[in-house]
């Protein structure tokens, strides 16, 4: 298998972001006079965009859709404030991504984050490296795991999906990679478990960013 891209999932693949993204929604909570939870709860509620958060968060019989909405506005415009406090790339990614680079690659992000927030952290904390497309939710594409968003980003590319590896932390991603007909690759040090990783089709599992190397060029021919 001949690799000419890799697509990343951002928040628990790239970047640590669930200090951040806990932080700004137990503000909302609070605000809103309901009680906050623990940052290690947030492992649980990301992962499938801001809405199903934020809906997440709160208390399940205050769910209706003018206080979601309401909560959604102030999450959005506290965390666009709020993004960067502690949100950090995860430790072997700046390695991984400078060998990537150097070997050629075309690199991308594809995340369930709104658009200009996904833009927003790759050209802030992952300034560095060159990413070729940055994508996040937007109203006219599905969440993932509908492949549409990878297949726009194979599109935008000119590369066949079959040529991309995947890089994710959760279910929602490997299923992504799957229908998307992309190599998918689970890792240990984001928000979710190898069990979840396994269960939903992880052709590989990395506890290390730079075992993705290995995996490139291990599958080169």
């Amino acid at each position: 298998m001949k690799f000419k891209a890799v697509l990343f999932d951002l928040d628990g693949t790239l970047i640590d972001t669930l200090d951040d993204i806990g932080n700004a929604v137990n503000r909302v909570l609070l605000n809103k006079g309901f009680t906050k939870h623990a940052i290690s709860t947030y492992r649980q509620f990301v992962g499938e965009g801001s809405k199903t958060l934020i809906t997440r968060a709160l208390p399940e019989e205050h769910r209706n859709e003018n206080l979601i909405n309401a909560c959604l506005k102030e999450f959005v415009e506290d965390y666009s404030r709020n993004f960067d406090v502690k949100t950090r790339p995860y430790d072997g990614i700046p390695e991984m991504l400078d060998v990537l680079n150097v070997q050629g690659l075309k690199l991308a992000v594809l995340s369930n984050k709104l658009d200009s927030l996904t833009k927003k952290c790759v050209s802030t904390i992952l300034s560095k490296w060159n990413f070729d497309v940055v994508l996040g939710q937007r109203d006219s594409v599905p969440l993932k795991p509908d492949p549409q968003g990878a297949f726009e980003v194979a599109e935008k590319l000119a590369i066949p999906p079959a040529n991309f590896l995947y890089l994710g932390d959760t279910a929602v991603d490997i299923k992504t990679a799957v229908s998307a007909g992309m190599f998918p690759v689970g890792v240990l040090w984001g928000f979710r478990t190898l069990k979840e990783l396994k269960e939903n089709g992880a052709r590989a599992i990395v506890d290390d960013p730079l075992k993705v190397i290995d995996i490139l060029n291990r599958l080169k021919i």
